[in-house]
């Protein structure tokens, strides 16, 4: 059994348009690394420094990774890892219309 990683349409060019794939590992940074030798890129696209990129969301079973102790989250078999891109902007002037 393996771990499940949602890949974001953003990403999905770095696994042959794969909505999900699997991968291995006992932390969130292990599963990357052993993502990025499967799918060479995605990880520098996800991590930075030995941390998550300030614009990349990542959810472990629904939950926030930046709370549960980032890249050092444990991860364990049939859980699903959800990879979502930040999304900022809106309209400043939103109120003024």
């Amino acid at each position: 059994m393996a771990i499940e990683v949602r890949i974001p349409t953003i990403l999905r060019n770095y696994t042959d348009g794969a909505k999900a794939v699997q991968s291995t590992g006992s932390t969130l940074g292990e599963l990357f690394a052993n993502l990025d030798s499967s799918h060479p890129g995605i990880g520098g696209r996800l991590v930075e420094d030995a941390k998550l990129r300030r614009f990349v969301n990542v959810y472990l079973n629904d939950e926030d990774v930046r709370f549960l102790g980032g890249l050092d989250t444990p991860v364990a078999d049939g859980d699903t890892v959800t990879v979502l891109p930040a999304v900022a902007g809106g309209a400043p002037d939103a109120a003024r219309v």
